[in-house]
């Protein structure tokens, strides 16, 4: 290669990394920035929210209520005994009629109903999972699990306020870092003018799922069940952090 496309060559080279290097580093002096952020905690639950239920079939109205409404009364009575710092909310009352399967004919008379269906949900709180299997196997001598939530009680989600703070400010802190280095400024130079944080105290469970399970009809009162296992899993909580940056 001659002396003269050597020189061109490394003229062009030179030339190209200029420019390179000057879009690398980009007017930014002024410039206002608004930069999400967020912080996540993930903590174990220590919270369980149990649904029991009874529900009782029959010709006779009031015969099924009374079932419903004996084994209630026992089934709350358990739950107590078995945990008493749990809270117990009684809710769903229904009586549903029954009729019979054949198809009605367009003449006929109003359907009668052949029978009664009668129920009701007991929704059992408690913090104390250590004896959770315990507790359901009593209260399924006469009731039905029909739903298993576990979550974090008011309490543990409070304590996790300043940990979720501090983790959103850092995740903040680390996006105008790489943010200045992309702009070819120290990070130094960034001056931060408001953070809002628009959505703290959402909570979301992504690995916590309701447990649902089928009611069981017909249980025979005062027997045994064997306990069933649980666990109760984690559950994760975040907050949103808009940041306004500034470079000077």
């Amino acid at each position: 290669m001659s002396q003269l496309r050597k020189a061109m060559l490394g003229v062009a080279l030179s030339a190209l990394a200029m420019g390179v290097q000057a879009q690398a580093v980009l007017p930014s002096a002024g410039t206002l920035v608004l930069l999400p952020a967020q912080g996540e905690v993930k903590r174990a639950n220590d919270q369980a929210l149990a649904t029991l239920m009874v529900e009782e079939q029959d010709k006779d109205k009031a015969v099924a209520a009374s079932r419903v409404n004996r084994k209630m009364k026992q089934g709350t009575e358990i739950v107590k005994q078995a945990d008493p710092q749990a809270v117990l909310t009684t809710r769903g009352y229904y009586t549903y009629p029954i009729y019979s399967d054949e198809p009605q004919k367009a003449s006929a008379k109003p359907r009668q109903p052949v029978g009664w269906r009668v129920g009701q949900y007991l929704d059992v709180l408690t913090t104390n999972l250590a004896i959770l299997p315990k507790t359901v196997a009593a209260a399924q001598s006469v009731l039905a699990l029909n739903g298993l939530v576990f979550s974090l009680s008011d309490a543990a989600a409070r304590k996790l306020d300043d940990e979720r703070i501090v983790a959103a400010t850092r995740n903040l802190a680390e996006r105008v870092s790489s943010v200045a280095r992309a702009l070819g400024r120290n990070p130094a130079d960034v001056v931060i003018e408001s953070m809002d944080f628009d959505g703290a105290g959402a909570m979301t469970s992504r690995e916590n799922s309701p447990m649902l399970m089928k009611s069981m009809r017909g249980m025979a009162a005062d027997v045994a069940v064997e306990e069933p296992s649980f666990e109760a899993g984690e559950t994760t909580l975040r907050m949103q952090l808009i940041g306004k940056i500034r470079f000077k």
